[in-house]
């Protein structure tokens, strides 16, 4: 099956480096719900996030004085 999807999604440790944080400060966002990820694949699976939730993340971070995390 091939799905198909306008939105690209990214590895957590791509988004850390990209906004210059650890990886652990990208998993608190997740687990704290405040950046939103899908799990892929079988067993504990990859967590994946979609672009638009990284925009959006920066954004909250931005307007809340940089305290999202």
């Amino acid at each position: 099956m091939q799905v198909k999807s306008t939105s690209q999604f990214l590895r957590v440790r791509v988004i850390a480096a990209r906004l210059d944080v650890s990886v652990a400060t990208i998993y608190r966002a997740i687990e704290s719900g405040k950046l939103p990820a899908v799990r892929v694949g079988s067993g504990r699976g990859a967590l994946r996030v979609p672009a638009g939730a990284v925009d959006a993340y920066v954004a909250s971070c931005q307007s809340s004085g940089g305290d999202a995390a």
